[in-house]
């Protein structure tokens, strides 16, 4: 499947490079026009992430007009269920699902038992091999390989982002999604220098779908293809 993305931040959307240089900035109802058709869309709040603020009032704009999953700033319980009461079907966990120890178990079972495992998908975005955490302004050294049969009792399934190429269109690491997928059975979602048809087409015949940014925002990817992909691939 693929799964356009929007970014928020300071109430618009945006594309950042590598989380940090914004290029692009658009407005909300512009993308929900383009990414019409799409069966799902990603959104994150980059704001609620970097702990200065929130979108919520876009959130809501978009769950009103599109199925959404929903991550940026998840750091409790109560917070997860506003989005989920807001419209999102997917709560994305990123920064809490981890302790300076590893992964925060106790917050994952209490996270999972409110909103249910089928709601819930954690991020192990990496750079350099390892998972970055606040923003991706932190990294650990645990790397998204050591933990990914650890987190899976608590989610459906993982995003997992290359911040090495995000938003820098370059292409992407396919031997690293590859290992991924071999190593859980859940839904598993690659985000981060997807730029070409043949990225796409490579992650999809792994079953791993794609959420993508920057390669639709500047034309790269052009969005009737990414329909015709979906239609072939997850018509049923």
């Amino acid at each position: 499947m693929i799964i356009p993305c929007i970014d928020l931040m300071d109430g618009k959307v945006v594309q950042l490079v590598q989380g940090r240089k914004k290029v692009l900035e658009r407005s909300t109802d512009e993308m929900l026009r383009l990414f019409e058709g799409f069966p799902q869309i990603q959104v994150i709040d980059l704001d609620a992430a970097m702990g200065r603020g929130s979108n919520d009032a876009l959130v809501r704009h978009i769950a009103r007009k599109a199925s959404i999953r929903v991550g940026g700033g998840v750091r409790t319980v109560a917070r997860a269920l506003q989005l989920v009461r807001e419209g999102a079907f997917q709560v994305i966990l990123g920064t809490a699902a981890f302790s300076p120890a590893g992964p925060d178990l106790a917050f994952l079972k209490s996270l999972s038992a409110a909103i249910g495992t089928e709601r819930l998908t954690i991020a192990l975005d990496s750079r350099g091999g390892r998972i970055v955490v606040h923003g991706w302004q932190e990294t650990t050294e645990w790397s998204a390989l050591e933990m990914i049969a650890r987190l899976e009792p608590y989610c459906s399934g993982f995003l997992c982002t290359y911040v090495d190429k995000e938003g820098m269109m370059q292409g992407t690491d396919l031997a690293w999604f590859e290992s991924l997928r071999r190593a859980t059975g859940h839904e598993l979602i690659a985000a981060g220098g997807i730029t070409t048809l043949d990225d796409v087409k490579a992650l999809s015949s792994m079953n791993v779908h794609c959420a993508i940014g920057m390669s639709i925002y500047t034309g790269t990817l052009a969005l009737e293809d990414l329909r015709k992909l979906n239609e072939v691939n997850y018509s049923a």
